[in-house]
């Protein structure tokens, strides 16, 4: 309110006028009229208006505030306990809390420096990060997904996508899409110190993961590791999850994690890539028009983002992966076998390599769904099961043979029993379980549960899956690929490390998908 329209409340008032005539005519509520005329009142005789705090008492420290104020200037961390005790070897005799409240208020408070923002060139850089949100899906229900998003530095146009998980093969997958969505790839990256990208520290710097230096490797750009507990680092991602929950999540409901992705990809094209960006008063997608010339170009051949693993077949004909069980002809029952997944699909090896099953990837938000082929199961036919047991113990030698004939004259359940041994042939080797055949056919012990004893007093079992998928990785990976892309030297990896100043790695990565194992239970006596 400015000081004409005070005098003309304090005339009208002078002149018999009521508060709520004055406030009509002026277009102000009748409060305002009150409080001013209670502060006119009060400023002419010196006491105190409605409203008005209380005039402060005096206090004890008053003649010592020039003294604290000192010491605060010399000693900006002085604390309350030292200035309690300079006071009172100058005559002070208050307490402690009085000398607190006033060093709250004295005390210079502390300007953090202003972090400079850092702006690079067109090409030259990108960020990646992931957010978290708990989401309540209508038709999913509530649960937890992963944004990823890859953002170029110089337009700020970037490539946003809802998964399920931060692992390796996501991680990759979804960098290869991030490379299409833009038309190349910036020279170097910004990471934040999750597994799948930085393993540890160590004292030199960051030590990335080989796989990830691979894939680098491949489309030719450095990743970088930001500092631990710097997240100023990769301030322009980070801006733009806050600019995702306010403008794309806030006020929406979205049925599904597709639904969900549906409405971002829309939200990227309509909204994102043709904002106004405030400090360059462009947009996006005008500026990724001068940017686009300046990335690397992609190359022919995609890098293989696709997870290869073992898993065991159970005496069911099945296969787990993630909690989820899959079908495969039942004559592997017994068998490791690789599975490659990738693109939504399950796809699985024989031995030798050559498939054997393929199936739709059960989305991860369900558990215990199974994926079965019909043909992948024998039929009824009791004469066509046997046939099948006897091709698969001829595959272990004569000895087979010789101890299923003997399984099956001795045991009622002789066949359930010779499922349940294929089944637990998985777990050790093919030689271990020839000789503890062999021996139970010298002891006529013809039973799942005799030779349970003699490979667990004789025979060592197989490494753990993982550790087996670990072994064979090399030799399995390019074989599974739909493209092949030829060995690297480890050479080429030392142009991504080169660095002046070294960055440090941390972690953050959920659990590793652990195989099931199904052994069986033991169906008849020993």
């Amino acid at each position: 309110m400015n000081e004409a329209t005070r005098l003309e409340i304090v005339q009208r008032h002078q002149q018999g006028a009521s508060a709520r005539s004055i406030a009509r005519s002026l277009g102000i509520s009748r409060g305002t009229v009150d409080r001013v005329l209670a502060r006119i009142e009060a400023a002419r005789t010196g006491s105190t208006g409605p409203g008005d705090p209380p005039p402060r008492r005096g206090s004890r420290l008053d003649a010592y505030e020039p003294i604290l104020k000192e010491l605060l200037d010399r000693y900006p961390n002085l604390t309350v306990e030292r200035a309690l005790q300079e006071l009172r070897a100058r005559g002070f005799a208050g307490g402690y809390t009085i000398v607190r409240l006033r060093v709250k208020r004295l005390r210079p408070r502390a300007t953090p420096p202003p972090v400079p923002r850092f702006e690079t060139g067109p090409g030259d850089q990108a960020q990646m990060d992931h957010g978290v949100y708990d989401l309540d899906f209508t038709r999913e229900g509530r649960r937890r997904v992963y944004l990823f998003s890859y953002l170029l530095g110089y337009s700020r146009r970037q490539y946003l996508r809802f998964v399920e998980s931060t692992d390796l093969p996501t991680t990759l997958r979804e960098h290869v899409n991030a490379f299409r969505h833009l038309g190349g790839v910036a020279r170097t990256c910004l990471y934040d110190n999750f597994k799948a990208v930085v393993l540890r520290h160590d004292a030199e710097g960051p030590l990335y993961n080989p796989k990830f230096l691979a894939f680098a490797t491949h489309y030719g750009f450095r990743p970088r590791a930001c500092r631990v507990r710097r997240p100023q680092t990769k301030g322009k991602v980070e801006r733009k999850f806050h600019y995702v929950e306010v403008n794309l999540l806030n006020g929406r409901t979205f049925d599904s994690l597709d639904h969900l992705n549906e409405v971002t990809a829309r939200w990227l094209a309509t909204v994102a890539d043709v904002h106004t960006i405030r400090d360059f008063r462009e947009t996006p997608r005008d500026r990724h028009e001068r940017e686009r010339p300046h990335l690397l170009p992609l190359p022919t051949r995609d890098f293989d983002t696709a997870l290869v693993v073992y898993r065991h077949v159970n005496v069911e004909g099945f296969l787990t992966h993630r909690l989820n069980h899959y079908s495969v002809p039942w004559s592997f029952i017994g068998q490791v076998l690789p599975v490659r997944i990738a693109d939504g699909e399950v796809i699985v090896y024989s031995v030798g390599l050559e498939e054997v099953a393929r199936h739709p990837l059960v989305p991860a938000t369900r558990s215990g769904v199974r994926q079965s082929i019909k043909s992948h199961h024998p039929t009824g036919d009791p004469e066509e099961r046997t046939r099948l047991l006897r091709q698969r113990f001829a595959d272990l030698g004569p000895v087979g043979t010789a101890f299923l004939d003997g399984l099956l004259a001795r045991q009622i359940q002789g066949k359930l029993q010779a499922q349940h041994l294929l089944a637990l042939a998985a777990q050790y080797t093919r030689d271990d379980v020839r000789a503890a055949l062999d021996r139970a056919v010298r002891f006529g012990a013809f039973s799942l549960a005799a030779v349970r004893r003699i490979l667990a007093a004789r025979a060592r079992p197989r490494p753990r899956l993982d550790e087996l998928a670990e072994l064979h990785r090399d030799s399995l990976d390019p074989t599974l690929r739909d493209d092949v892309i030829g060995p690297r030297s480890t050479r080429d990896y030392q142009h991504l490390l080169a660095s002046d100043e070294p960055e440090e790695p941390g972690d953050d990565t959920p659990p590793e998908d652990r195989p099931e194992h199904d052994a069986g239970r033991d169906p008849g006596p020993a």
